[in-house]
């Protein structure tokens, strides 16, 4: 799984060092190539300037020449090459939600195709292109949308990029609500018939968590449906109700997320997801004093490292041939509820003599001692919120097995009498 952290709110276009360096101190390896940072929903609104009714503004390189774009970029793929940041996934040019123009499509698709190339000179890998839908009927979506891909399809062929599709909200007076590919069926069937019709792989999904949770969907019923469509994964957190960027776990109330991390999470780990998690949280940082952004980029980092282990654990579990747990507490109970059959361990230990000879289940707990006679390639997974503490008592006793983390926050809690009946 790659851990991207969005340039967008971090770099300023005219100066990009001191962003980027920040989210290289972090421990990023890799940013995405948002082409909003010189080309803004906002300033397409403005296209035109007072024949649409606005004031005229000054004139953007990249909308009166799409092939400008190259050169806009070159001072921020310039920092990215010096501090060893990969760029491989980038987003092409879209607009605001609740625009009224019509007359743009054309232009869209230019800076679509023109975004298409400029990621293959930059060695991207993969390209967030969102649906149309400004002046489109909802009954004509599907064959604007079809023709819109399939023209951009060649462009990413010859570049090597996969074009990802984009869950959306729509705006209706303000209010937000599902809007183009929302439908985990329906953005499934497009992907597929666009893929068919291209004759190969070349189209993929892109799951926008702010987006599912303006909509209110269940984000582990959506990436079910989604399956090994999911290429992408974009973490942003909100209120709910307003679109935002914002650092996960960030936006609570009453001691509760308003996004629901448990689906994600949830559907994720299930899916076996191993694609781009890509950070967006021009919010947040805004927000934040510019002194205090090396602290926030590595908080940044810490949590989406936390997603990818949350995400990952079934597939750790199964690198190994052979697993002993350490820990005979609830969560011992919990893994052996949801992983025990599929995943047994050998046995599992505690620190506490009194349960030692006792049993969870069908495994019996031990003395950690017996830890030194398990096999060389046999991991340890901790069962217990002390993980460095019980980490570095395994260390100093010699051990050398492969040690890693179980944690059950995402997890539904089982009945532990079920567990226990017959097992001492």
């Amino acid at each position: 799984m790659e851990l991207i952290c969005s340039a967008m709110g971090v770099c300023t276009p005219e100066r990009p060092g001191q962003g980027i360096a920040d989210i290289s101190n972090a421990g990023f390896k890799a940013t995405s190539l948002d082409i909003g940072m010189y080309c803004s929903g906002y300033e397409l609104e403005h296209h035109g300037g007072e024949m649409n009714g606005f004031d005229k503004r000054d004139k953007n390189p990249i909308i009166e020449n799409p092939s400008e774009m190259s050169s806009c970029f070159e001072a921020m793929l310039a920092q990215c090459e010096k501090k060893g940041l990969h760029t491989l996934i980038a987003r092409a040019p879209f607009l605001l939600e609740n625009t009224k123009r019509t007359d743009l499509n054309e232009l869209l698709f230019q800076l679509s195709e023109e975004s298409i190339r400029f990621c293959g000179d930059a060695s991207c890998k993969a390209i967030i292109v969102q649906p149309m839908f400004a002046g489109i009927a909802p009954e004509d979506e599907w064959k604007v949308n079809c023709d819109y891909y399939l023209r951009l399809a060649e462009t990413a062929r010859e570049n090597n990029i996969m074009i990802l599709l984009e869950n959306q909200c729509r705006n209706i007076n303000g209010h937000l609500i599902r809007g183009i590919c929302s439908d985990g069926t329906i953005a499934a069937k497009w992907i597929d018939e666009l893929n068919d019709r291209a004759g190969e792989q070349r189209f993929g999904f892109c799951m926008n968590v702010g987006t599912c949770s303006l909509c209110g969907q269940n984000m582990d019923e959506f990436a079910a449906t989604i399956g090994q469509r999911m290429k992408a994964v974009v973490l942003r957190d909100c209120d709910g109700h307003e679109a935002a960027g914002l650092l996960p776990f960030t936006c609570s109330y009453g001691r509760q997320s308003r996004t629901d991390w448990l689906s994600l999470i949830r559907g994720l780990r299930k899916l076996g997801f191993d694609g781009y998690l890509v950070l967006e949280m021009a919010d947040t940082v805004a927000a934040f004093s510019p002194l205090l952004r090396p602290q926030l980029m590595a908080l940044a980092k810490v949590v989406m490292e936390y997603f990818r282990f949350q995400i990952e654990i079934e597939s750790v579990l199964r690198k190994y041939r052979h697993i002993v747990l350490f820990g005979a507490g609830n969560m011992c109970r919990n893994y052996m509820k949801y992983y025990g059959e599929e995943y047994p361990p050998l046995f599992t230990c505690d620190n506490n003599k009194s349960l030692w000879g006792t049993k969870i289940g069908e495994v019996e707990v031990k003395n950690p001692e017996e830890l030194r006679n398990i096999p060389k390639d046999c991991a340890i997974f901790l069962c217990n919120v002390y993980y460095r503490e019980i980490e570095e008592q395994l260390r100093n006793m010699g051990i050398l097995n492969p040690i890693e983390y179980f944690n059950d926050e995402y997890l539904p809690y089982p009945s532990f009498e079920e567990i226990d009946a017959g097992g001492k």
